[in-house]
Protein backbone atom coordinates (compact mmCIF):
# COMPACT_ATOMS: atom_id res chain seq x y z
CA UNK A 1 0.00 0.00 0.00
CA UNK A 2 1.15 3.19 -1.01
CA UNK A 3 2.00 6.06 1.82
CA UNK A 4 -0.27 9.22 2.23
CA UNK A 5 2.26 11.02 3.56
CA UNK A 6 4.34 10.37 0.03
CA UNK A 7 6.74 13.42 -0.41
CA UNK A 8 9.46 12.50 -2.99
CA UNK A 9 12.37 15.10 -2.21
CA UNK A 10 14.92 15.78 -5.13
CA UNK A 11 17.98 13.82 -3.62
CA UNK A 12 21.79 15.10 -3.74
CA UNK A 13 22.94 18.56 -4.92
CA UNK A 14 22.63 18.07 -8.65
CA UNK A 15 18.96 16.81 -8.40
CA UNK A 16 17.98 19.20 -6.49
CA UNK A 17 19.53 21.93 -8.28
CA UNK A 18 18.18 20.49 -11.76
CA UNK A 19 14.31 20.59 -10.67
CA UNK A 20 15.54 23.62 -9.55
CA UNK A 21 16.90 24.79 -12.89
CA UNK A 22 13.56 23.26 -14.87
CA UNK A 23 11.34 24.85 -12.07
CA UNK A 24 12.43 27.90 -12.38
CA UNK A 25 12.91 28.00 -16.19
CA UNK A 26 8.93 26.25 -16.71
CA UNK A 27 7.68 29.04 -14.47
CA UNK A 28 9.98 31.50 -16.13
CA UNK A 29 8.31 30.68 -19.45
CA UNK A 30 4.80 30.19 -17.98
CA UNK A 31 5.20 33.75 -16.30
CA UNK A 32 5.68 35.33 -19.58
CA UNK A 33 2.78 34.00 -21.43
CA UNK A 34 4.17 30.91 -23.04
CA UNK A 35 2.77 27.31 -21.51
CA UNK A 36 4.65 24.66 -21.49
CA UNK A 37 2.43 21.49 -22.59
CA UNK A 38 -0.25 23.26 -20.03
CA UNK A 39 1.69 25.05 -17.71
CA UNK A 40 0.68 27.17 -15.50
CA UNK A 41 1.78 29.14 -12.49
CA UNK A 42 -0.09 27.67 -9.51
CA UNK A 43 -0.74 30.22 -6.10
CA UNK A 44 -2.26 29.41 -3.03
CA UNK A 45 -2.21 31.11 0.20
CA UNK A 46 0.63 30.09 2.61
CA UNK A 47 -1.60 28.27 5.39
CA UNK A 48 0.36 29.65 8.31
CA UNK A 49 1.49 32.61 6.54
CA UNK A 50 -1.06 33.85 4.85
CA UNK A 51 1.19 34.98 1.85
CA UNK A 52 1.27 33.63 -1.83
CA UNK A 53 3.19 31.00 -2.44
CA UNK A 54 3.68 29.57 -6.25
CA UNK A 55 4.60 26.47 -8.19
CA UNK A 56 4.69 25.39 -11.92
CA UNK A 57 2.26 22.85 -12.61
CA UNK A 58 0.58 20.86 -15.60
CA UNK A 59 -2.80 21.38 -15.87
CA UNK A 60 -4.93 18.55 -16.43
CA UNK A 61 -8.06 18.71 -18.82
CA UNK A 62 -9.50 15.82 -18.94
CA UNK A 63 -13.84 15.18 -20.39
CA UNK A 64 -14.23 18.84 -19.58
CA UNK A 65 -13.13 19.00 -16.58
CA UNK A 66 -9.39 20.56 -14.95
CA UNK A 67 -7.18 19.11 -12.15
CA UNK A 68 -4.26 19.40 -10.57
CA UNK A 69 -2.05 16.44 -9.68
CA UNK A 70 0.68 16.57 -7.24
CA UNK A 71 3.69 14.12 -8.80
CA UNK A 72 5.94 14.30 -5.73
CA UNK A 73 2.96 13.56 -3.41
CA UNK A 74 2.17 15.59 -0.62
CA UNK A 75 4.18 18.92 -1.42
CA UNK A 76 3.90 22.05 0.28
CA UNK A 77 1.47 23.50 -2.73
CA UNK A 78 -0.89 20.57 -1.77
CA UNK A 79 -1.35 21.05 2.32
CA UNK A 80 -1.44 24.39 1.31
CA UNK A 81 -4.06 23.87 -1.32
CA UNK A 82 -6.18 21.55 1.21
CA UNK A 83 -6.20 24.65 3.78
CA UNK A 84 -7.09 27.53 1.65
CA UNK A 85 -9.49 25.60 -0.74
CA UNK A 86 -8.99 28.17 -3.54
CA UNK A 87 -5.96 29.74 -5.34
CA UNK A 88 -4.87 30.73 -8.74
CA UNK A 89 -3.63 29.19 -11.65
CA UNK A 90 -1.16 32.56 -13.93
CA UNK A 91 -0.49 32.05 -17.30
CA UNK A 92 1.21 35.66 -18.15
CA UNK A 93 -0.31 38.52 -16.41
CA UNK A 94 -3.64 36.28 -16.33
CA UNK A 95 -4.74 35.05 -13.13
CA UNK A 96 -7.33 32.73 -12.52
CA UNK A 97 -9.28 31.96 -9.56
CA UNK A 98 -10.30 28.12 -8.70
CA UNK A 99 -12.25 26.46 -5.92
CA UNK A 100 -10.20 22.64 -5.20
CA UNK A 101 -11.93 19.48 -4.18
CA UNK A 102 -9.55 17.00 -3.20
CA UNK A 103 -10.29 13.36 -5.25
CA UNK A 104 -11.02 10.51 -3.47
CA UNK A 105 -8.64 7.61 -4.37
CA UNK A 106 -11.19 5.37 -5.65
CA UNK A 107 -11.41 7.77 -8.29
CA UNK A 108 -7.95 8.40 -9.13
CA UNK A 109 -7.17 5.73 -12.25
CA UNK A 110 -8.44 7.53 -15.24
CA UNK A 111 -7.09 10.63 -14.23
CA UNK A 112 -3.41 9.08 -13.25
CA UNK A 113 -3.81 7.47 -16.41
CA UNK A 114 -4.07 10.72 -18.72
CA UNK A 115 -1.84 12.50 -16.44
CA UNK A 116 0.93 9.95 -17.09
CA UNK A 117 -0.03 9.93 -20.76
CA UNK A 118 0.53 13.73 -21.67
CA UNK A 119 3.08 14.01 -19.30
CA UNK A 120 5.25 10.74 -18.28
CA UNK A 121 8.58 12.23 -20.12
CA UNK A 122 8.16 14.70 -17.47
CA UNK A 123 6.57 13.12 -13.99
CA UNK A 124 7.60 9.19 -15.21
CA UNK A 125 10.59 9.00 -12.51
CA UNK A 126 8.14 9.98 -9.74
CA UNK A 127 5.65 7.57 -10.14
CA UNK A 128 8.61 4.26 -9.54
CA UNK A 129 8.14 2.56 -13.03
CA UNK A 130 4.32 2.98 -13.30
CA UNK A 131 2.68 4.06 -16.41
CA UNK A 132 -0.56 4.80 -18.53
CA UNK A 133 -0.57 1.36 -19.14
CA UNK A 134 -0.84 0.06 -15.99
CA UNK A 135 -3.96 -1.81 -14.58
CA UNK A 136 -7.29 0.45 -12.66
CA UNK A 137 -5.51 -2.01 -9.29
CA UNK A 138 -2.34 -0.65 -9.99
CA UNK A 139 -3.33 2.67 -10.16
CA UNK A 140 -5.92 2.47 -6.92
CA UNK A 141 -2.62 0.83 -5.07
CA UNK A 142 -0.62 4.13 -5.86
CA UNK A 143 -3.59 6.40 -5.43
CA UNK A 144 -2.66 7.67 -1.85
CA UNK A 145 0.78 9.00 -2.62
CA UNK A 146 -1.06 11.01 -5.84
CA UNK A 147 -2.67 14.16 -4.50
CA UNK A 148 -5.70 14.82 -7.11
CA UNK A 149 -7.72 17.96 -6.83
CA UNK A 150 -10.55 18.98 -9.06
CA UNK A 151 -10.84 22.57 -9.82
CA UNK A 152 -14.13 24.41 -10.47
CA UNK A 153 -14.54 28.41 -11.02
CA UNK A 154 -14.34 30.20 -7.75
Amino acid sequence: MSDTSRYVMPTGRLSAALLSLSNRTVAALTRAGLSVWGSRVLAVRGRTSGEWRTTPVNLLTLDGRRYLVAPRGHTQWVRNLRVAGTGELRLGRRAEPFAAAEIPDADKPAILRAYLKRWKFEVGVFFDGVDDTASDDELLRIAPGYPVFRLADA
